[in-house]
């Protein structure tokens, strides 16, 4: 066994792959409007219904005209106009050109436009002052998208970058799975809900909170059942409130401590894939079933659980949810500018701020205090230093990878 093989403790890529292994897709469809569409993953692959643009159209505003007119002279004739939405009633003939503005249909007869700077104008005779190419400033037919092609594959999220697209191809409505049902809950008889005074011992339960905002993020419906106290018989009650969700996501409880019944009670009515990670922040994560709903068993400290949703539930809910076209997050080589404090044995997410230098590389600093109780360290980064299990402490001048922070964070 080597240095920084921790035993017990399992390599968080072998984590992941053992819970994506597992996990497969709901895959129930349904058909919703277009309006309805924001965050859902597509059951089928759209293919466009038309050609887009439908017409060939003026890429700007100016004049079409037949551009074999321009061989033996320099001015035309303008025979009319064509508006957006209101094209010309009639075809350019020999000699003839048509004032024509941006996005308006190409009249019969024409094949090309000259801008109107590149013009003289003297009534309805036009001088044009530049030669161009045959089909200049002209969009044709399905110059975007053609007739059939797919334009956005079943399993993508739809966001507000396919909105505007699928709207553009008159598609009202679209097949898409459902959202995986969420339900979670925080444990403790510390925690004390938001808005009400603190006593001795007690702090604010700010877990559910980002819980709550992840899943949403991640495209789930959520279920909120609270703050649990550390009794076994709340917790199992709990427990068969949450079998009706997918996925149970809980805050606390499995760790080791005298009043840690979560994992017990695992024990007892489904069963642990495994729950220990080498990962800092993060080593308590548990995986696991109880009844036909997956369980995942997030750690109590604010910043674990954050980084442990973030890093190994959020793919996991994005298979579940049939997202095919899922990314992780985008990993970059980066030079460090601070120290970064870590023994070797497990993988480090520690906070961090990125940006360019005046050379244009990547650098990282650290936010400072990295304890897993330390919730201002997120709230100031904008990525994870990405430790590697076997590495030690990192000085200034060395290299890192960070993990840029995905829309999920923002």
């Amino acid at each position: 066994m080597g240095c920084c093989d921790t035993p017990g403790l399992m390599p968080v890529d072998t984590a992941l792959t053992k819970i994506l292994d597992q996990v497969k897709p709901l895959e129930t469809a349904t058909t919703i409007s277009l309006s309805e569409g924001m965050g859902l993953v597509l059951a089928e692959d759209i293919c466009s219904p038309i050609n887009v643009p439908p017409f060939a159209n003026s890429a700007m505003d100016g004049y079409a005209l037949r551009i074999a007119d321009l061989d033996n002279t320099d001015t035309l004739h303008m025979a009319g106009k064509s508006f957006a939405g209101i094209p010309y009633d009639g075809e350019c003939q020999p000699g003839q050109c048509i004032r024509i503005m941006t996005g308006a249909q190409m009249p019969d007869g024409a094949d090309t436009v000259i801008m109107q700077e590149e013009t003289e104008v003297d009534g309805d005779n036009i001088r044009f002052t530049n030669k161009v190419s045959h089909g200049e400033n002209v969009r044709p037919v399905g110059d975007d998208v053609h007739q059939g092609d797919v334009v956005v594959a079943k399993g993508n999220r739809i966001t507000a970058r396919e909105m505007p697209l699928l709207a553009s191809l008159g598609i009202a409505t679209l097949p898409v799975y459902r959202r995986p049902v969420v339900a979670f809950f925080s444990t403790g008889d510390e925690l004390r809900p938001v808005g009400e005074p603190l006593e001795a011992g007690q702090i604010y339960d700010s877990n559910r909170y980002g819980i709550r905002a992840l899943l949403e993020k991640f495209g789930c419906d959520v279920m909120d059942l609270g703050i649990i106290p550390d009794s076994p018989e709340k917790l199992r009650e709990a427990f068969d409130k949450a079998t009706t969700a997918d996925v149970l996501v809980t805050s606390g409880g499995v760790s080791v401590g005298e009043a840690d019944y979560t994992k017990d009670i695992l024990d007892e009515q489904g069963e642990i894939g495994f729950w220990k990670i080498a990962m800092k922040p993060g080593k308590p994560f548990a995986f696991g079933t109880i009844k036909n709903t997956w369980f995942c068993g997030l750690p109590g400290n604010p910043v674990s659980a954050m980084v442990t949703l973030y890093q190994l539930v959020q793919p996991m809910l994005a298979k579940l949810a049939g997202h095919s076209q899922y990314q992780p997050p985008q990993r970059l080589k980066a030079k460090a500018t601070t120290v970064f404090k870590k023994r070797p044995g497990r993988a480090d997410y520690q906070r961090g701020i990125y940006q360019l230098n005046g050379e244009g590389q990547i650098e990282v600093a650290t936010t400072g205090n990295q304890g897993s109780g330390a919730f201002s360290s997120m709230h100031q980064a904008n990525c994870f230093v990405v430790l590697e299990q076997e590495r030690g402490r990192v000085m200034p001048g060395e290299d890192v990878t960070i993990e840029l922070f995905n829309q999920t964070m923002y």
